[in-house]
């Protein structure tokens, strides 16, 4: 079977019909968590139940970046260019420093511990906008079992500048994935309730974007497979998000283009390579990544 299904003619001018979807490796037991570093031509991802982060340069191919993690999953980058993750293991937003230090930039609201903070996203103005769901402490698969403290799973907003942490979010069942528009006018989070109980949602939602507060939020898509885990957008605004059998590619309208078919359950994407015209592909326990016709939004 074809990796590459056409939902939509404008698909065709995402990906070609005959693009080859490539596996770089397949020693994981939870891939998550990619991103790219232009500046150093290398892909950081993460390995949650391994309790590892590992790195894939093009060319050269897979070595361990650093391990133990503490059960990172989502990672992404600030500003400066310095790795930001969310861990399990310390229920907390890190960053790594140039010199391979590990800072906790918050791990508590309200005097209480965070979930497990699990994706992220940087705003042009510095924030890191992060969400909090309990998968990290429901067992010790992938972080420490332990006693959820906060009231809810919410969506937060840390600003590094002066410390603050606030709530921008709190009517999820599972808050996921997130990702800004080009514009940032937009943000787009998943809810991956379903995972626990069919009856709670499996659905993006949309919130614009005022300032340091969300509104006038709405269901963008409702994933006909599985999960809408991680995901990311390119520069015309289309998303681009895990599912259960690969990945969606909706439209800024929400309309479903196509798929690209991982044959795994799929759990993140990012767009790397020199013209960010890569999308590298987490699912199950493997690294894909297939050339695609669209820029990815990020920052290299």
């Amino acid at each position: 079977m074809t990796a590459i299904e056409v939902i939509d003619t404008a698909f065709a001018q995402l990906v070609r019909p005959d693009a080859v979807l490539e596996r770089h490796y397949d020693q994981c037991l939870w891939a998550e968590g990619p991103v790219w570093f232009g500046d150093g031509g290398y892909l950081v991802w993460s390995d949650i139940p391994n309790n590892r982060l590992l790195r894939f340069v093009p060319g050269l191919g897979v070595s361990d970046f650093r391990s133990p993690s503490n059960f990172v999953n989502g990672n992404y980058r600030d500003l400066s260019g310095r790795l930001l993750s969310c861990s399990h293991g310390a229920r907390a937003l890190l960053r790594t420093e140039p010199d391979g230090s590990v800072t906790t930039l918050v791990d508590r609201y309200l005097g209480k511990r965070l979930n497990s903070p699990n994706d992220l996203v940087v705003k042009s103005d510095g924030t890191i906008w992060f969400t909090d769901p309990p998968y990290g402490i429901l067992s010790d698969y992938e972080g420490y079992q332990s006693e959820q403290e906060q009231d809810g799973c919410y969506v937060y907003r840390f600003d590094p500048a002066d410390g603050s942490l606030s709530v921008v979010a709190d009517d999820f069942a599972k808050p996921n994935g997130l990702a800004f528009s080009p514009d940032e006018s937009t943000l787009y989070i998943s809810d991956t309730g379903r995972s626990h109980d069919p009856d709670w949602p499996s659905h993006i939602r949309a919130f614009a974007v005022d300032g340091k507060r969300l509104s006038q939020p709405r269901v963008f898509a409702d994933i006909d497979h599985g999960l809408p885990d991680g995901f990311r957008l390119d520069a015309a605004g289309n998303v681009w998000t895990s599912t259960g059998i690969g990945v969606n590619v909706y439209n800024s309208a929400g309309a479903l283009l196509g798929r690209i078919r991982t044959g795994d359950k799929t759990s993140n994407v990012t767009f790397g390579g020199p013209g960010r015209n890569r999308l590298y592909i987490t699912a199950s326990k493997c690294l894909y990544s297939i050339p695609v016709l669209a820029t990815g939004v990020q920052r290299p």
